[in-house]
């Protein structure tokens, strides 16, 4: 009797419970809370609503088996730091990324569409246009109000380099969207 115990004792499954909440459900409460965010991120990041999702899942699913350490400390920050990374990596390995110019995209007609969405829609667009750096820059600094230092230390750069590619890549906004898009006149 003493072995069957032992061996029904080694095969039960154990559901680790910290704080009251198993593992699973306190991944799933952070996914809830903070997964249109880190969507919102993987867009701005790759440009291609497609890229975002297929990036989004990689990263959850990354956040997911390292959750003992990523609940430990922040769990947003270390889900943003594997976003950056598997976005450089994806940079890395396709090196060449064609970018559509305004006359390439395909025309879906005008439609009723509010003044908001048509700006979301312009700068969306204007940063696919920025070089991968100055657009993650830009991103992390100015979309979600990071400091200059945490921008440097989730990609891994020196301050000096956030602070250069940041300014480059605002100019380089500024510029796109102060020109008329599609003939109409552009306001401030």
């Amino acid at each position: 009797m003493d072995a069957e115990e032992d061996w029904q004792a080694e095969s039960a499954v154990v559901d680790v419970v910290v704080s009251g909440r198993s593992r699973d459900a306190e991944f799933v409460a952070f996914v809830a809370e903070h997964g249109a965010t880190l969507r919102r991120i993987a867009t701005l990041l790759s440009g291609d609503p497609h890229r975002a999702e297929e990036l989004l899942q990689a990263t959850l699913e990354r956040t997911y088996r390292a959750w003992g350490r990523a609940r430990d400390g922040d769990p947003m920050a270390y889900s943003r730091r594997i976003l950056a990374n598997l976005r450089i990596d994806t940079w890395r390995r396709t090196r060449r990324e064609l970018l559509l110019t305004q006359d390439q995209l395909p025309d879906h007609g005008e439609s009723d569409r509010s003044t908001e969405i048509v700006l979301r829609d312009e700068l969306t667009r204007a940063l696919r246009a920025l070089p991968v750096k100055q657009r993650r820059v830009v991103v992390l600094r100015h979309l979600l109000d990071m400091s200059e230092a945490e921008v440097a230390a989730e990609l891994g750069i020196a301050r000096g380099t956030v602070k250069s590619a940041g300014a480059r890549g605002l100019t380089a906004l500024r510029r796109a969207l102060s020109d008329p898009i599609d003939g109409a006149e552009s306001t401030p």
